[in-house]
């Protein structure tokens, strides 16, 4: 990477990594904390406070996206986090789950992720740009994996408006990175021509691409479901679930680098992208055969270190290739959309999950996800190849 190159990357993914420590440090408690304010003994509405930030960021990455394309990638990126943080602070101040629900509903309108993977993707050359990507990708798993960490002892501390307070402020601190340590856009974007939305949704190879990214945050949104009371039953309390999920994550993109790299260099991008959709369906058959008996601690560890290896390697290189298919003049609408169905995934994953366990238990569960996963692993397969980036 050139030194422009690496600031792009290293500042965006600070961007990333704070939205989702905020987003993270919240959902471990936010069930037990939410069930305490008025209203808080209807699960449905307490499920509606978790999921309706997915459901509003779905709704908006597009016209966030697109309307980057039109106004500059930084000024949309500022906005959104001015709005994500505006909506911390109403969370903050709540005094009844509709409040909690008001201020997740702003959160999620915040909608910035398809316009910071659309700057990274302008401001990166095709032979750097998945490694760019994977600072994106791995500053997600270690947010989700320090969240584990710190979210029982901050809300010990500060109780769950302390949390979203310290969410907002975190946001801020992305708006302060945002405005002086992102690099300049480059200046050939204000003279290009404006893709339409038309022009996305007819682009095929965009659209296989785009259900993987649904699927695939949907089956681990989904899982999370199940996979904590597993760890339970195996004998592991809640409070040392990290001992498996930070070594698991850690390690899961040691394998990442030591992998995807190289072999995208030697032009099999397609092959790893194929072989770590296949990792995820025999995942989540594993997980339902392991849910069938009195599940062993140690080879749930495996699993979910598997796991990892293959969602870490997919995190990186999927928006890596929606950038690459994506015309240029059109890269924050095509983002946008993207990252709306990764949007729309995590909610669908959270729906569709709680409803699948409350019907058939663990099993059912992830029988459907790895369902689910090879009908997604089928569909990309009739992908066209990825060359190996000129340098």
């Amino acid at each position: 990477m050139t030194g422009l190159e690496k600031r792009s990357s290293f500042s965006l993914a600070s961007i990333y990594a704070l939205r989702m420590l905020g987003l993270f440090v919240v959902l471990p408690v936010f069930a037990i904390e939410a069930a305490k304010y008025p209203g808080g003994t209807d699960a449905a509405l307490v499920g509606l406070a978790m999921g309706i930030y997915g459901l509003t960021q779905g709704a908006l990455q597009l016209v966030f996206g697109a309307a980057s394309d039109k106004l500059g990638r930084k000024k949309v990126i500022v906005f959104g986090l001015l709005v994500y943080a505006g909506g911390s602070f109403v969370a903050a101040a709540a005094d009844s789950l509709s409040g909690l629900i008001l201020g997740r509903s702003l959160q999620g309108a915040g909608a910035v992720s398809a316009v910071v993977t659309a700057l990274l993707a302008d401001q990166t050359r095709d032979v750097v740009r998945t490694k760019a990507m994977a600072l994106i990708g791995a500053s997600i798993g270690l947010m989700f994996a320090l969240s584990l960490i710190l979210a029982p002892a901050l809300n010990t501390v500060a109780g769950l408006p302390g949390l979203f307070t310290l969410t907002g402020v975190l946001a801020l601190g992305g708006v302060v990175v945002a405005i002086w340590w992102v690099p300049p856009e480059p200046p050939h974007q204000i003279a290009v021509p404006k893709g339409s939305l038309k022009e996305v949704l007819t682009h095929v190879p965009s659209l296989r691409n785009n259900l993987g990214v649904f699927v695939l945050h949907a089956v681990m949104l989904a899982m999370w479901v199940a996979v904590p009371q597993m760890l339970v039953d195996a004998g592991l309390s809640k409070e040392h679930h990290w001992w498996v999920y930070l070594p698991a994550v850690s390690f899961g993109f040691l394998v990442m680098g030591k992998t995807l790299f190289p072999l995208e260099r030697k032009g099999y991008l397609r092959a790893v992208f194929l072989a770590s959709a296949m990792v995820i369906a025999l995942v989540m058959f594993s997980l339902a055969l392991v849910a069938g008996g009195k599940p062993d601690l140690g080879c749930l560890a495996a699993i979910l270190f598997v796991f990892f290896c293959g969602s870490n390697i997919l995190e990186a290189c999927q928006p890596s290739i929606a950038s690459r298919a994506a015309p240029p003049h059109a890269r924050g609408t095509a983002m946008g959309f993207y990252n709306t169905l990764q949007s729309l995934g995590f909610f669908a994953g959270g729906a569709a999950g709680g409803a699948l366990m409350k019907a058939g238990g663990a099993q059912v569960l992830f029988g459907v996800c790895g369902l689910a996963t090879l009908v997604w692993l089928l569909v990309a397969w009739f992908m066209a190849p990825i060359e190996a980036p000129a340098r």
